[in-house]
């Protein structure tokens, strides 16, 4: 029996996502990476392969040492904001095969209290 590792099974939960959810124009995908050290969102149309609006916690200076669950909940405003900016007011979740708990969550939750409705 082969031993089934956590990258595996992240990546088997990952395509079982993307084959019922799909980004457009009007509603884009809000995909989520989360590193070990950071933790990265962006809004996709998967109609034309473009990244509308983007953030993360590497490039935001507020975000650099403090703990990792207040960085998803400032990464997740920034989104927010970002998609505003770009004109967008809905997006469907991607959570890339993470549970939705911890990080995740939080970014979700500070994304749909920013105006983004998920």
């Amino acid at each position: 029996m082969s031993v089934k590792t956590k990258s595996y099974r992240r990546s088997r939960i990952k395509l079982r996502i993307r084959k019922t959810i799909q980004g457009t124009a009007a509603k884009p995908r809000l995909a989520v990476f989360r590193s070990n050290k950071q933790i990265y969102a962006q809004l996709i149309d998967d109609v034309s392969n473009t990244t509308l609006a983007a953030a993360s916690s590497a490039v935001d200076k507020a975000a650099q040492g403090i703990p990792k669950i207040e960085q998803a909940k400032l990464v997740g405003k920034a989104i927010a904001e970002n998609a505003k900016k770009a004109g967008i007011t809905n997006a469907v979740f991607d959570r890339s095969g993470y549970l939705y708990h911890g990080r995740v969550k939080n970014l979700a939750e500070a994304a749909r209290e920013g105006g983004l409705k998920i």
